[in-house]
């Protein structure tokens, strides 16, 4: 019957596991995509290493291989809509995640509207509620070919498919309305201070001496 399949991990990890600057911008990105873990981050980071390795080894080489490769490579990423009609391999050097990542079903199903956020997006894909042409889907990470873009769309059978189902209507939180400023009140001009005057000094008055009655004895 032959040995069992061994499957192979379609990611391979950072390799270094304690980078505060790489373990932040991570955690943004899972939080902004809706990823479930960083492995689906170490996937698609793994696939652009993957074309940017392939890049860098068609840029050396000079045979009719080299040339045919070169040219399915670009095709491929002109399909998937991360290259336009005549980039080069440089410009395949240039990707980066966030590229792969707008590409995913996931983002794309929330962008057009049909969930409230990615995390919800890929709850309605894993449910078989969305659609690329006639095929149901269940892979929130597929990468859509920008041909197919146009016909994502909610399965008819869906009580999704109705744009008012509460679970789609997007919720828009009402700002309260900031206070208009109080008129600024003009400072006081400071009170004139109103020096006291100094108590006038009392003036003794001298007493004349009186004079010696005649007679008297001195």
């Amino acid at each position: 019957m032959g040995d069992p399949r061994r499957f192979r991990n379609q990611y391979s990890r950072p390799r270094h596991p304690w980078q505060l600057a790489r373990i932040e911008e991570e955690r943004l990105l899972v939080k902004e995509y809706g990823l479930k873990t960083k492995r689906e981050l170490w996937k698609v980071d793994s696939k652009l290493k993957s074309f940017a390795e392939q890049a860098k080894r068609l840029t050396a080489l000079r045979t009719e291989q080299a040339e045919l490769e070169k040219k399915q490579l670009l095709e491929r990423l002109n399909r998937l809509g991360l290259l336009p009609v005549g980039a080069g391999l440089d410009d395949v050097l240039g990707l980066n995640v966030k590229n792969l990542l707008e590409r995913r079903l996931q983002t794309l199903v929330f962008k057009k509207g049909f969930a409230r956020s990615p995390r919800q997006a890929r709850q309605f894909i894993s449910h078989r509620h969305v659609l690329i042409g006639n095929k149901q889907m269940s892979a929130p990470g597929y990468l859509v070919p920008a041909a197919d873009e146009e016909s994502i769309s909610i399965v008819a059978t869906s009580s999704l498919s109705n744009p008012e189902h509460p679970e789609r209507v997007r919720v828009v939180k009402e700002v309260p309305a900031e206070p208009e400023p109080a008129p600024e009140k003009k400072p006081k001009a400071p009170k004139k201070e109103v020096k006291k005057k100094a108590p006038e000094k009392e003036v003794k008055k001298k007493v004349p001496e009186k004079e010696p009655v005649k007679g008297e004895a001195k």
